[in-house]
Parts: structure tokens; C-alpha cells; sequence
């Protein structure tokens, strides 16, 4: 049965009154990678009475209020992407579509939508609870730099005017706090993987101070660090800052077993477009993953310039194969569905199935990387558990190709002498449309470095194994980065002659680094420091030069021009060509 999203919805259930209304900046669709979705479904499998609020009008107060007061509290996201990502580009223009709106309009979600539709609740429903949620609370939940007004914003819970934020993969905290509430009907501030504020000093481990990270970029990178240090569900420790006079205090997250992620995604989702968003047109977003499967969560990656370590975590919890099989056997049930399997994965699909012993006993390392700058020897990877997946899920009546669209991780397949051959090799054969997608990001070794990601001798070797496993017929396709700090206009040719020399292509998907909050590759944008030392790095801020970076690697004749001086300074200085 569809989720409400009419006061008729309502009707129709015998309901008069919601426990829980969640309001979204995206479309609502009933699908497991849509995070609206998942907490609606969560949470109704334990009784609770919810509904939906999609796109709500932010100019009246008409649509807020269209369900009513619920009973518990409002829960507040964005929707599954940031709304300043969502609505402008890296260079700051606003976008004219979104693949999370019907019909791919953009507008239809305001800037910091969070802190919006929270405000408007306030105006209608005065003495609400309200709960944030999502990436883009997640991901400002204490001080953050915040490239679209650059300069330092508060927590967004203080900004919001909420009373609690969910932060990272928020199932099993919005269950404690509903049951919490029902009995006590006050907010809960115990809750594993939740923010809450202050008025007296807490314990744990003090941040530096709001004013303090403000004024000294030291401080700022200080910061950011312990906050990725310390964010483990094992051995991570309450966190707290001041700001003006109040605290802002974070919660070590929660453990989530495979058990748990196994019973999330066994929930009835319909896997289509709630009929009132369906109504205003079709959603683009759904399209690519309506019949794909997440087999995992967390990274142990931890890109500088990424932030799902942060968000999802740093140790990877995979679901059971008979999980995901019974996942893609109700597939073949959906008159839609054509026998393609179009993705089984997470942020990379190649860590499913295995971990680091230490870390599931003591925790993640807190100074020590799982991937960087070279795989750990306590990590041992093991492709045999995914391969042998894939050949499972390629047997399932009714399917009749299995894709694995996500990322994978070359320097993880090379470490596996057990199995990562034989993977490589059947994920050419069977599971790659004709192109392999990689992220090298690089392959300047000083960039790669500021990156996080490894050397270019591991992709060069990579390279080389595709090519003898393959003879050459598989074509590799690769995602980089421009202007990421640290990196210059030589950088960037270089990496282009490697592109043409190596690859053998013109690339066309390349980013221009946006500093989203969070991550410690913005922390280097903002102190232009490579680290809480104060160590300088080149940062290209102008919007210009970032262009610029970006032309060089995708015009044909770039490498015909005659060679240009390096890029002076830092970029501060904006001439007439860089305006928006």
C-alpha cells in the first residue's frame, strides 16, 4: 500500500492523526536507495503511522500544513542530495533541471532546504519536535565552510531552529527516537548516531570552539580531522563544540549488523513513484537504479574529497546473499522488468564480503588509512564472496544480465592474489557493458597525495591486466577531478598526456572539485594548508582558472598549444572572464 500523502491517503487508512510526517526536497519515490523511502518503511514496520511531504511549496504555509500536527515529530531532509549540489553547478550557476523533481525541473527545492522547510514548520506548528535528517544535515552538523556564501556557518541544527539531528544511515536511530518520544514525550539525547544541543558542558572530547575555527584555519583543520577520526561506531567518542553559548553534541554512531541491513531492505517497497509525485511527471533519478540492489554500506576508502566514509562510515557491512537474491528474485515479479540486473554494489561494489578483523573488535585506526597510501596489510580483500554472489544472482530465473555500475577499487583487485584475478576477469566477460569505469581522480603524484587515492604505478598496472585479460578489446573509461587543491594547469596536462598515451581516449567525464562540507579535501580549500600543520598548499579559487583545469583535459588540441605560465598565487583575484 502507498505511504500518505493526502489527508484522502489518510482517510482511506482510518488514520486521523500521523506519528510521523517526513517532509523531503525530492519526489517521493518508494525505491531502497531513496533515504525518504527507507525511514518511511522503517518505521512503519514498527506500527508507527507516517506520511510524506514532498517538495512542499516553501512561499505559503498551504503545503506544510496539509497533513496536519503529528503526533511525535517532523523529520526534515533535503532529500538524497545536498540542496546547494543540487541547484548549482561546481561553478556556482544555478541548474535548470533535477533528476530528483517530476518532469527534471529545477527550482522546485529551495537553497539550504533543510533550514527552510524547518523554519516554515516553526511559523505553522509552533510547539512540534523536529528531527533532521539526510546528507546535508549529516554533513553540517557542527561548524562547516560553506563555499556557496564562503565563510564559516553554525551547526545546521542551531540554524535550523530543530530540536535533533540524525546524522549518517539513520534506520536504527529513528527508532529509538520515536519509541523514546511515545514513552517520554521529550526528545531523546542518548540516541547512538544523533546531534542534539546544550546549554551546560558535556563530556567527551571538546572541538574547537564556532569562534575558534572561524578565526584560526588551524583550528578549522583541527577540526575536521578529529571529527573523521573519531566518527566509529567501536571505539569513538562523544564529541562537542561550543557555539555562542550553547553546546552542539554529537553521539558516537551506531553498530549496524548484516541482520539489520538484511531486514531494511526486505521491506515492501514498490519500487515506483508515489502517484502524487508520479502525477506532476516522471522522475529521472529512479530510472538508472529502479532494478539495482545495494549490497553493502561504508568505504573504507576515505577519499579526501569524498564524504561517504564520513557519512556511511569506515567499515563496510554487507547483506547476506540469500538477502540479495530474494531482493532480485521479487524483480522478476515487476511486469517491467526486462531480465537486467543493472547494478549490485555500494559506493564501491568490489568491498563486499569481507573486513578488517581488527577493526570490527578494536575499531578503525585513527591515524592509519585503510587504502592510503597503500592497501594494509591487515585488510586482506577477498573478491570469492562477491564473485561467487554475481554467479548466484546470474542463475535466478528471469535474469539475464547482472552489471556491477558502481565503482570499483583497482588497487583492492591487485592486492587479492587469492581471487581478484578470476574477479577481474569475469567482470570483464560478464558484468561490464563494453567499457570499464574506473575513478583514478589523478595520476600527478602530488595530487593523487592531496587526493588520497594511490599512485599512478597502481593504475598502470591495473591497465596492463585489463589489456592481458581482455586482449585489448575492453575499453576503460575514467572519472577525474580538476582543480582540486594542490593541483596546477601543468598538472592537469599531464595528466591529459597520460589520459591520450595510456588510455587512449579523450576524456569527457571530468568533475570540477566542489567543496562540500565535511571533507577534509575542503578543509584544504579553505586553509589552503595540506594538513592541521599549516603545511601550504596552491588552491585555484577563481572560477576561471577552475574552468580553465577542466578545459585543458577535455579539448582535443590542448596538447598542440604552446605551454602557458603557471597559474600565480592562489587565485584570489577574479578578472572580468570569471564572473558567473
Amino acid at each position: 500500500m502507498n505511504i500518505p500523502m493526502t489527508r484522502s491517503d489518510m482517510v482511506e487508512r482510518g488514520w486521523e492523526c500521523l506519528d510521523i510526517i517526513l517532509i523531503t526536497g525530492d519526489a517521493f519515490v518508494d525505491h531502497p536507495s531513496f533515504g525518504t523511502a527507507m525511514i518511511v518503511r522503517v518505521l512503519e514496520s514498527q506500527g508507527w503511522k507516517v506520511g510524506v511531504i514532498s517538495q512542499p511549496d516553501w512561499r505559503t504555509n498551504e503545503d506544510i500544513s496539509v497533513l496536519g500536527k503529528p503526533a511525535l515529530f517532523f523529520g526534515v531532509t533535503s532529500g538524497n542530495v545536498d540542496s546547494m549540489v543540487a541547484n548549482y553547478t561546481s561553478t556556482g550557476k544555478r541548474r535548470r533541471s533535477d533528476d530528483y523533481t517530476p518532469g527534471g525541473f529545477g527550482g522546485k527545492r529551495p537553497d539550504r532546504a533543510t533550514i527552510v522547510y524547518s523554519n516554515l514548520i516553526r511559523q505553522v506548528f509552533k510547539e512540534t519536535r523536529i528531527v533532521l535528517g539526510g546528507i546535508e544535515a549529516s554533513l553540517r552538523r557542527f561548524s562547516h565552510f560553506d563555499w556557496w556564501s564562503n565563510r564559516i556557518r553554525k551547526s545546521i541544527l542551531l540554524d535550523s531552529k530543530a530540536d535533533l539531528l540524525v546524522y549518517g544511515m539513520g534506520e536504527k536511530p529513528i527508532l529509538e527516537i520515536a519509541t523514546k518520544i511515545s514513552k517520554v514525550r521529550e526528545v531523546p539525547t542518548d540516541v547512538e548516531g544523533t546531534v542534539f544541543w546544550s546549554s551546560s558542558k558535556p563530556a567527551g572530547i571538546e572541538l574547537p570552539s564556532h569562534e575558534e575555527v572561524s578565526l584560526d584555519k588551524k583550528k578549522y583543520f583541527e577540526m575536521t580531522k578529529v571529527m573523521h577520526e573519531e566518527t566509529d561506531p567501536v571505539r569513538g567518542h562523544q564529541l562537542f563544540q561550543l557555539q555562542d553559548n550553547r553546546y552542539v553534541v554529537q553521539n558516537k554512531p551506531p553498530k549496524v549488523t548484516s541482520e539489520e541491513l538484511d531486514a531494511y531492505y526486505s521491506l515492501p517497497f514498490t519500487r515506483r513513484v508515489h502517484p502524487v509525485s508520479l502525477s506532476r511527471g516522471r522522475v529521472k533519478a529512479l530510472e538508472t537504479v529502479r532494478y539495482s540492489v545495494t549490497s553493502h554500506r561504508g568505504c573504507y576508502g576515505q577519499c579526501n574529497f569524498c564524504a561517504i566514509a564520513f557519512h556511511q562510515g569506515r567499515t563496510v557491512v554487507s547483506r547476506s546473499e540469500d538477502s540479495i537474491i530474494q531482493e532480485i528474485s521479487s524483480f522478476t515479479r515487476d511486469v517491467g522488468f526486462r531480465g537486467t540486473v543493472t547494478d549490485v554494489g555500494g559506493p564501491t561494489a568490489n568491498m563486499y564480503g569481507y573486513e578488517c578483523s581488527i577493526k570490527e573488535k578494536v575499531g578503525a585506526c585513527a591515524k592509519k588509512r585503510c587504502l592510503f597510501p597503500e592497501v594494509c596489510d591487515s585488510l586482506k580483500p577477498d573478491h570469492s564472496r562477491y564473485l561467487n554472489l554475481l554467479r548466484k544472482i546470474g542463475k535466478i530465473p528471469g535474469v539475464k544480465h547482472v552489471f556491477v555500475s558502481s565503482g570499483i577499487r583497482y588497487d583492492l583487485i591487485l592486492k587479492d592474489k587469492r581471487s581478484g584475478r578470476d574477479f577481474l576477469k569475469q567482470l570483464l566477460k560478464n558484468h561490464v557493458s563494453g567499457q570499464l569505469k574506473i575513478a583514478p581522480e589523478h595520476t600527478v603524484q602530488k595530487v593523487l597525495e592531496y587526493m588520497g587515492k594511490p599512485s599512478k604505478d597502481v593504475l598502470l598496472d591495473f591497465l596492463k591486466e585489463v589489456r592481458l585479460l581482455s586482449n585489448g578489446k575492453c575499453h576503460i573509461i575514467g572519472y577525474f577531478i580538476a582543480a582540486h587543491p594542490g593541483c596546477t594547469k601543468e598538472d592537469m596536462i599531464e595528466l591529459k598526456r597520460f589520459v591520450k598515451r595510456e588510455m587512449h581516449y579523450n576524456p569527457e567525464q571530468v568533475q570540477l572539485f566542489t567543496p562540500t562540507p565535511g571533507t577534509i579535501s575542503t578543509a584544504m580549500y579553505f586553509t589552503e594548508m595540506a594538513s592541521e600543520k599549516g603545511d601550504p598548499v596552491l588552491t585555484e579559487r577563481s572560477t576561471g582558472g577552475r574552468n580553465r583545469q577542466k578545459e585543458i583535459l577535455v579539448r582535443k588540441e590542448i596538447l598542440d598549444r604552446k605551454p602557458e605560465k603557471d597559474i600565480k598565487g592562489t587565485g584570489h583575484k577574479r578578472n572580468k572572464s570569471d564572473r558567473h
